[in-house]
């Protein structure tokens, strides 16, 4: 299984429909892992790094027994020093590394398993950050699956774990259960109403944190959030999960008010903007992926208000990858400037929303 075919494949999370998928795009879990007896990846030696590599390649053999683990595909470790750079920003895009992995450096890995529901990164800020993503708020069923990956592989490996202070992290905040749980959430209709800044900020209260679309630093892009836990230190698993679950559901049952509200005060106005976000994206010969990105999300409110029908929702997660420089980038198995990129995202666009079937009613 070669990295590009990965890149090109249309992960499992990005398929169907799922609980409040909506609103919810994604839910991830992901759980931070050290070894007992090796230093965090930032004073590691490059042999003590490749050494470590060399165990996980041997983890993987085993984890890939598992039977729970076998059915989403046999997990590959990859090294981050045999992908390209191209390659790796295009991983970033598609949600499976980090901004900081993807920068790399030697005796770094990466591992997926075939459907892209879980994955690995190696030697990034701890010696392992295990993660799994589902569609839609799976959170519980996330965090449940991650849960076995991890489990099967401290049946291999000897996790850094103390009674009082839990899992030990290279980041004070992780330490405890080293559990980050987040959603990725399409909220158009929060924005428009000029709800989401007083909403949003009410968050940090309950112990969460709002970020932008490829997490902290990033823009939130398309009206597209992050909204994860800040504290895993004096919290169990179950309860971070559960605790954010419904932060997520009082979120969604107001972005479901808003376009509500926008279906019967603004019907005219919004029809009026939807058409013409499907007419742009439909027919430009060059566009930026900034644009791009901020009328796909126009479209996408189209489909689930019922104005743009013959399309799915689904759709709008896969563009918001497609899209982007890298995914274009490895798409055309070269480096393209700024105007070629342009172009090919037109090109892109025009071939997926232009259809007879798919026009705004």
């Amino acid at each position: 299984m070669s990295i590009k075919r990965i890149l090109l494949d249309i992960p499992r999370w990005m398929q169907g429909e799922a609980e409040e998928s909506d609103i919810v795009l994604s839910s991830r879990v992901r759980l931070a892992r050290n070894m007992v007896d090796l230093p965090f990846p930032h004073l590691m030696t490059a042999a003590q790094a490749e050494t470590f590599l060399q165990r996980m390649a041997e983890a993987v053999q085993y984890v890939n027994q598992d039977d729970l683990i076998s059915q989403h595909g046999p997990m590959v470790l990859y090294r981050v020093a045999d992908i390209t750079n191209l390659e790796r920003q295009a991983l970033v895009e598609k949600h499976l590394i980090s901004p900081q992995l993807a920068t790399g450096g030697q005796n770094r890995g990466l591992v997926i398993s075939e459907d892209e529901v879980l994955s690995v990164m190696i030697n990034e800020e701890d010696h392992l950050r295990i993660q799994c993503l589902f569609a839609g708020l799976q959170l519980e069923a996330a965090w449940q699956l991650a849960s076995s990956l991890d489990d099967a592989l401290e049946n291999r490996l000897e996790f850094a774990f103390q009674e009082q202070e839990g899992y030990l992290t290279a980041c004070p905040t992780n330490v405890g259960t080293g559990l980050r749980a987040s959603v990725m959430m399409h909220i158009p209709a929060l924005v428009m109403t000029k709800q989401a800044e007083r909403i949003l900020s009410a968050l940090g209260k309950v112990g969460l944190v709002v970020r932008g679309i490829y997490g902290e630093g990033t823009q939130a892009l398309g009206n597209v959030i992050q909204v994860s836990n800040q504290v895993t230190l004096g919290q169990v698993e179950g309860e971070i999960v559960a605790n954010l679950t419904a932060a997520v559901k009082q979120i969604v049952a107001q972005e479901q008010l808003a376009r509500e509200a926008l279906m019967t005060n603004n019907r005219i106005q919004m029809a009026d903007r939807i058409g013409r976000a499907f007419g742009i994206l439909g027919n430009s010969h060059v566009i930026s992926s900034e644009e791009a990105v901020r009328l796909l999300s126009d479209v996408r409110l189209g489909i689930d208000l019922g104005f743009i029908t013959g399309l799915p929702a689904s759709v709008f997660d896969q563009l918001l990858v497609q899209t982007r420089p890298g995914y274009l980038q490895v798409l055309a198995g070269q480096e393209l400037d700024a105007l070629e990129r342009d172009v090919r995202r037109a090109q892109l666009l025009q071939s997926k929303l232009r259809s007879g079937d798919n026009m705004p009613s």
